[in-house]
């Protein structure tokens, strides 16, 4: 190590201007790098300050599913309701949780409870991501359809009054991350930046843990 340093010691020391100056604008790089990058996390942080926490209202919605039909969280009271924000349709983590919770929808209701998935495309996408989806369960021999909704929240007000719409390169698009939202409209867990491929199970536990913890 010692070496390393006194070779870049000796070629600062004896190097030509314009070398010099060239070691300058590297650091200067370097700096500008760890300024975009403190700030890209700040704005994650500041995005998510609004997020709801549990035994706060869930915020009300109303959004269109892929096949155009309205939701409101309060045609729900009364079940249990995970729902799950996700960046973007036809990517491969998307795929995936999409699938998982798939896979789990029919112990998902007979703990009586729901599965939303919400991201900021639209409709049009949704329909799109839902055909992608069917094509795959056919080829395994699953469920011939997607068996929940996905919304669209093309406005982005929805990611935003759950403080999960954070802004990338110029892009916005929600967090991968899960509200599971009691009967009685309120939030009783909050799971950010879940990994796709294992959240499904891990909020079907957490319902049946709780609806045993409450007697129901």
């Amino acid at each position: 190590m010692a070496q390393c340093i006194s070779s870049t010691v000796f070629l600062q020391n004896t190097a030509p201007p314009f070398a010099a100056e060239e070691v300058f604008m590297n650091r200067s790089h370097s700096l500008r790098y760890l300024i975009i990058g403190a700030l890209l996390a700040w704005f994650s942080v500041a995005a998510h300050a609004a997020q709801p926490q549990p035994g706060s209202a869930a915020p009300a919605f109303k959004l269109q599913d892929q096949d155009g039909k309205w939701h409101e969280l309060k045609d729900y009271r009364g079940k249990w309701v995970a729902l799950y924000f996700y960046p973007k349709d036809q990517t491969p983590g998307c795929t995936d949780q999409a699938c998982e919770f798939s896979q789990n929808v029919f112990a998902y209701r007979d703990a009586g409870a729901v599965i939303l998935g919400v991201s900021v495309d639209d409709v049009e996408s949704h329909k799109k991501f839902e055909e992608v989806l069917n094509q795959q369960r056919l080829k395994d021999r699953t469920v011939k359809t997607l068996p929940f909704a996905l919304l669209a929240d093309p406005t982005k007000q929805t990611a935003k009054a759950y403080g999960v719409l954070v802004s990338r390169l110029g892009m916005e698009y929600a967090e991968r991350d899960i509200f599971l939202i009691d009967p009685t409209g309120r939030v009783a867990k909050h799971y950010p930046k879940v990994d796709p491929k294992e959240s499904a199970e891990m909020v079907l536990n957490d319902i049946k843990a709780l609806q045993k913890k409450q007697g129901s």
